[in-house]
């Protein structure tokens, strides 16, 4: 642990002071030249703080670009799962030339908030295909919703499936039988159908895979993106995913 502590405090003196490692040999040093060059960092960094934060920067940049390499590479082996898994929900313009991958949770608060920027980006650029990933994470109503929702498409078609998430993803109420029977009677589809499709195998085993995905790819937050080859966990203002977007084509 002191070698390493000393390791990292010389590569910050190295740093700002131009002094090769080779010049010294940590493993052969004795206790008393161990203090010693421990003394003399220490001074150094307490006249020179911001070689801290400025080492600290290069090490965030550094794991950042590894870290997005590493995403690349979880986008292009997962690829036939993320954006042709057969279920998912595909919107927008199906014949895009770039495609965003959604997971979201409909009490998800930044799912709310990225909604009508997600939805604006669709619709103004026209050339976006656009995959919605039920990832329901946060507690009952959660799992509730993404099943409702599931049910309707399965029930009622497509539309239907869109018009449900939209109602969905604002809607603020305990998700009992009286709620979803009222969302029921507002959407125009069979109620009775819609609750008893909700417990049906396949839509257990949709969310189960989407999970199992959201796994393999390290996302464990709602919303999180995939747009193009980036994996983007979390919120993404409008702005941003317009960047995003463009580098993508």
């Amino acid at each position: 642990m002191l070698k390493t502590r000393l390791a990292s405090s010389f590569a910050a003196l190295a740093l700002a002071t131009g002094v090769q490692a080779a010049d010294l040999d940590l493993d052969n040093m004795s206790d008393a030249d161990r203090a010693a060059f421990g003394a003399q960092v220490r001074a150094y960094l307490l006249e020179n703080p911001q070689v801290i934060m400025e080492a600290v920067q290069v090490l965030e940049e550094r794991q950042a670009a590894e870290q997005a390499q590493g995403d690349v590479s979880l986008v292009e082996n997962n690829a036939d799962a993320i954006f042709n898994d057969g279920y998912s929900w595909v919107g927008g313009n199906p014949e895009g030339d770039v495609t965003i991958v959604e997971f979201f949770d409909y009490r998800c608060g930044y799912c709310r908030r990225a909604h009508p920027e997600v939805m604006e980006l669709l619709e103004s650029d026209g050339n976006i295909r656009y995959i919605a990933k039920e990832f329901p994470i946060l507690g009952e109503n959660s799992l509730i919703s993404s099943r409702y929702a599931l049910a309707v498409r399965d029930v009622a078609g497509e539309e239907a499936y869109e018009a449900a998430k939209e109602a969905l993803i604002v809607l603020n109420a305990e998700m009992d039988d009286t709620v979803l029977r009222r969302l029921s009677d507002t959407l125009g589809v069979d109620a009775d159908a819609v609750i008893a499709a909700m417990d049906k195998d396949s839509i257990t085993e949709q969310l189960a895979t989407t999970r199992a995905l959201a796994q393999t790819l390290q996302i464990n937050g709602t919303p999180s993106f995939v747009m193009g080859d980036q994996l983007i966990r979390g919120y993404v203002p409008l702005e941003a995913m317009q960047e995003i977007i463009a580098e993508a084509r």
